[in-house]
């Protein structure tokens, strides 16, 4: 045996011999890997809906996001199966945390732990506020752009009046309007009632989110007129009384009259003047009706007529008609 050993040719059959068989070993193992390799896969599941559990009747939560993203790893089979399946819960449980700002992983349950799992996002920036319900008065509004010419908004109710918003405190805190829109063709020209959506905004307008607005909707209505204006009475006497009769002063009730038309054209008119002919005047009829028309580039004016008054005395040298 020693001189076997010391033989050179025996010692490199020998190592030729090891060395056959430390490649074989490497090569299986190799196609070993490259077999389980092979089996494995990666999959990504989009749009998985998250769970929060925390206590939704005095709580809200802001900052969570509707779903996830869950990407798996493992074998082939079992990769498809959950991807098929998907009967696992991906969760984020807030139910020990204290009001305030806190971050937390979003977890998962009933996935096998053969398979590696990384959701995305893995961490989530939530704040826990108190669930807060304040009523608040409505101010319904229409565009007065959308007005035909010449005419205006005379007056806008909402009915009802109030809602009841509840949301974070912060949210709730920030609100400084409360607004019902009415959304209308432009040209209008007659009054409207329309439904609208009630929208909280903050001091800058942004729209507030994450609150629960009851009603929801509510009817509006808008009293459009054609624009007008009082402006004061001027009586101006014409004609002849009939002989024997002279007319003192002539007077009405009325001191103002309301004038319909485009604006530009209305406000230029600072008094109405009206001539009252008082020749129809007679002993036992001192009452004269006079018709009123619209001034040039104006629609109407009420009322349209008045009843004027003659203040009148008589010559007793002569004979007067009754």
């Amino acid at each position: 045996m020693d001189k076997m050993m010391d033989n050179p040719w025996f010692l490199r059959i020998t190592a030729l011999v090891l060395a056959f068989l430390m490649f074989f070993s490497v090569k299986a193992e190799d196609e070993n890997n490259n077999s389980a390799a092979t089996n494995t896969m990666t999959e990504i599941i989009e749009d998985v809906p998250l769970e929060v559990y925390y206590d939704d009747t005095s709580l809200l939560v802001s900052g969570v996001p509707a779903t996830v993203d869950v990407h798996i790893t493992g074998p082939n089979s079992m990769v498809q199966a959950t991807r098929q399946i998907k009967d696992f819960t991906v969760f984020v449980d807030l139910r020990n945390l204290q009001l305030g700002e806190h971050r937390v992983r979003v977890q998962t349950e009933n996935i096998s732990e053969q398979l590696g799992v990384r959701i995305d996002p893995t961490f989530l920036n939530v704040m826990i506020e108190e669930r807060v319900t304040q009523e608040f008065k409505i101010d319904p509004e229409l565009n007065e752009r959308l007005l035909a010419e010449g005419y205006v908004l005379k007056s806008i109710t909402a009915d009802p009046d109030t809602v009841t918003v509840s949301g974070p405190k912060s949210v709730i805190d920030s609100i400084s309007f409360v607004k019902a829109t009415v959304t209308e063709e432009p040209g209008l020209n007659s009054s409207v009632t329309k439904e609208a959506r009630v929208r909280v905004l903050a001091n800058d307008l942004t729209k507030l989110d994450n609150v629960t607005i009851e009603p929801e909707v509510v009817e509006v209505e808008a009293i459009i007129e054609e624009y007008s204006r009082e402006v004061p009475i001027s009586l101006i006497q014409t004609g002849t009384a009939r002989e024997g009769i002279t007319v003192d002063f002539i007077a009405t009730d009325v001191e103002t009259v309301k004038i319909f038309g485009p604006r530009s054209v209305v406000d230029a008119i600072t008094e109405y003047e009206v001539e009252v002919d008082v020749s129809g005047v007679a002993l036992t009829d001192t009452s004269i009706e006079v018709d009123l028309e619209a001034p040039s580039g104006t629609s109407s004016v009420e009322p349209a007529n008045i009843i004027v008054e003659a203040d009148i005395s008589v010559e007793e040298t002569s004979a007067v008609p009754d």
